[in-house]
């Protein structure tokens, strides 16, 4: 039975003194916006989907992370409303100002825009394009206060599918981007003229000539397709418009590129390819401002065999692409690529023409050129972001360079991290690009999980007597789903799957790495004691639950799910429901055993409003005693213990006597010292935590959009 603990009365400390670093993988998820400040040289700011936005340091050619917590969806299971985050330093500091409405950054649509705009006449006057069916909003105090502009007629009507029950796909996609027509304004006074685009593929393409008091569709705009960017070059009166069937940022099958003229109201249909020719749909756009006849625009969804950017110096007359065809399969690139600075980008593929290795990218939905430097652009991609400094070569004959400009952008999602006792300090499990091998968490990785590559890795485990004995499971369209090392993760060997498998789960290796526990999603909890080349089903054990090995008895494991937990001694073969009460049966849950001790378990989890904690057990589950002063908790991980403790450090991702944050204790749950402050807070920190065995003090914590963040002790001595 679960009973209260006896520990101090209060069990939150002083806070650690931490320094906190990025363990360094650059990048690794999508970048579907990128701004550069026209105004001021140098300045420019990066949006991700999951991960907040960034600042450009020129000086050290990296990106500074500027948000901590952001929204990420409008679906109905995240309660949180939107807000507009306003900074007058660059993004060092925030005033929020709440808005009635969510914003989701990672939707579908995301890479459309840009929605949020800023008067560039009058720094007060700021529009915001909302989703959702929210309508046009504007703000006259510098995004201090918010009002919707009811005269805007049309709040969107494109869903990616209407049919989605989740509320995912089927959200408005609403108001897609603003633009201002500077030369229909003067300093300190608001523009005249401003273009909106709509979410609507009759009615993409509004305009107010009064400064935003009233407004109508432009006349005679193209139709059948969504206006993902609008980009207006004032010194020529053109608007360029990329179009394209879908929302983005995966689909897109047609596309076309448009040039309106606002001084006479002609539109001209200025496509890079015809529409026989074209399989995608077009999105980033940029003029460059210091010649502003020159316009490139992405294929954005052209997924092979590879994406595709094009050029003109003509204002949409002609143009060229990044690459062409010789005699097919051969390409011929206008570019050459070092990704030497982030090796990993090349996936370790080498496909056959006239795909190549590494790719220009995918989902390039970003597009700048350096409005002071002709020279300089930079793209986004679904995994990096990429540049170049020699730019203009393009159009001289030469061959300009990409290179990956993304160092300090952290975005990776964290399923899972591990710490060995030997070998590489961390392995990590990360959606989207698998997990590294970390040999030096201050350098970049030379190439993720291979052999096979899963596209996101779900769950990984070593064994805690034999460390160089290591499991991982993970998604891969299609099998397998599990591979097995004997090197620290170095190299990797699929094995085999049970019927049913749909998905990776969570896996465990016994202490000593002779047998491992999956569970998969799909079927049933399987064991192995030939590293997957055959499976035998366990028994007393429900499928989904979640597994791990006791960290010194060979033959244990341990599963739970919906407040029970299971234990099995036979290496997995049949396991035992435990009698233990109060443990949460609603909510995630995940708990781990202490390494060298029998039988040693913490669990945490749980729900909000509901039983949510940190327990513990000495008896290998069959009893669990609540941690007093803990009122929520979603991780548990373990580290090298204090200068004189007997007790492995403990660390968790909780609430403890009401303030969330990391937290550490020396003494085994008694007392806890909280390591983060309110400016390190990486906003959800709930997949996994784990300190190191090695270094004192050490924890890793992972983020979903941040990347793997550790934490140093800064000790007085």
């Amino acid at each position: 039975m679960a009973a209260p603990s006896s520990g101090a009365d209060d069990t939150r400390q002083k806070a650690a003194a931490y320094t906190w670093k990025n363990v360094r993988i650059d990048g690794g998820g999508f970048v579907p916006g990128i701004v550069f400040n026209r105004a001021e040289k140098d300045l420019a700011y990066a949006r991700t989907d999951i991960g907040g936005a960034y600042r450009w340091q020129e000086s050290s050619r990296s990106w500074t992370p500027l948000l901590d917590s952001v929204g990420t969806y409008t679906n109905d299971w995240d309660p949180g409303k939107g807000a507009v985050l306003r900074s007058a330093d660059r993004g060092e500091t925030w005033k929020k100002a709440d808005l009635p409405f969510k914003l989701g950054g990672n939707m579908p649509g995301r890479g459309m825009g840009e929605r949020l705009a800023v008067d560039p006449h009058d720094n007060r006057v700021l529009y915001l394009g909302a989703p959702s069916g929210h309508g046009l909003w504007r703000s006259t105090d510098s995004g201090a206060t918010w009002s919707e502009v009811t005269a805007f007629p049309n709040p969107g009507n494109y869903r990616q599918d209407p049919g989605d029950s989740t509320g995912y796909a089927s959200d408005n996609q609403g108001i897609a981007w603003v633009t201002f027509d500077e030369s229909t304004g003067t300093s300190g006074s608001p523009t005249k003229t401003v273009y909106v685009g709509v979410a609507d593929k009759e009615n993409a393409v509004y305009r107010s000539t009064d400064a935003g008091a009233t407004w109508s569709r432009v006349a005679d705009q193209p139709t059948g397709y969504l206006a993902h960017k609008g980009v207006l070059d004032a010194e020529n009166g053109y608007l360029y418009l990329a179009y394209s069937d879908k929302g983005g940022p995966y689909d897109g099958g047609k596309g076309q590129v448009w040039r309106y003229a606002t001084r006479t109201g002609a539109w001209k249909n200025i496509s890079p390819a015809t529409d026989a020719d074209t399989y995608y749909g077009y999105s980033g756009l940029t003029v460059d401002r210091q010649h502003p006849g020159t316009v490139m625009v992405t294929g954005y969804s052209s997924w092979f065999p590879d994406t595709q950017i094009f050029r003109s110096t003509d204002s949409g007359g002609s143009w060229t692409g990044a690459w062409s065809y010789g005699a097919y399969p051969e390409r011929t690139n206008r570019y050459t690529m070092d990704i030497s600075s982030v090796p990993w980008l090349s996936w370790g593929a080498n496909p056959s023409p006239p795909e190549q290795s590494p790719k220009l990218g995918w989902m390039t939905e970003a597009l700048e050129i350096d409005p002071f430097d002709s020279d300089r652009m930079m793209y986004g991609t679904g995994a990096t972001v990429y540049g170049t400094r020699n730019l203009q070569q393009w159009d001289s004959g030469g061959k300009f360079t990409i290179t990956p400009m993304v160092k300090g952008l952290e975005e990776t999602a964290v399923n899972d991290i591990a710490a060995p006792p030997s070998g590489a300090p961390l392995l990590s499990a990360l959606g989207d690009i698998g997990g590294f091998r970390h040999t030096d968490v201050t350098k970049v990785p030379p190439l993720m999980y291979t052999g096979p590559n899963f596209t996101s890795t779900t769950s990984l485990d070593y064994a805690e007597s034999r460390p160089d004995t290591v499991v991982r499971v993970g998604q891969l369209d299609s099998g397998p789903r599990i591979a097995f090392s004997g090197d620290n993760g170095a190299n990797w060997t699929a094995g085999k799957e049970p019927s049913g498998v749909s998905g990776g789960g969570t896996v465990a290796a016994s202490a000593d790495g002779s047998r491992f526990v999956w569970s998969p999603d799909g079927t049933g909890v399987h064991t192995s004691g030939d590293r997957g080349a055959s499976w035998t089903a366990s028994t007393g054990i429900p499928q989904g639950a979640v597994v791990e090995s006791d960290r010194a008895h060979p033959k244990t494991f341990y599963g739970f799910k919906s407040g029970t937990f299971y234990v099995s001694k036979d290496g997995g073969a049949t396991f035992t429901a435990k009698a233990a009460g109060g443990l949460p049966a609603e909510g995630p849950v995940r708990f781990k055993a202490v390494p060298g001790k029998a039988g040693d378990i913490w669990l945490a989890g749980g729900k909000a409003g509901g039983t949510y904690g940190l327990w513990h057990s000495t008896d290998s589950g069959a009893s669990f005693t609540r941690v007093q002063g803990v009122q929520e908790a979603d991780t548990i991980g373990f580290g090298k213990a204090a200068p004189g403790s007997r007790h492995q450090t403990l660390y968790t991702s909780a609430k403890i006597d009401g303030v969330r944050g990391i937290f550490r204790s020396t003494n085994a749950g008694k007392t806890w010292v909280r390591l983060n402050d309110d400016a390190h807070q990486w906003g959800w920190t709930g997949a996994a935590i784990t300190g190191d065995p090695r270094i004192y003090g050490r924890v890793y914590v992972s983020t979903n959009g941040r990347g793997i963040v550790y934490g140093d002790f800064n000790s007085p001595d």
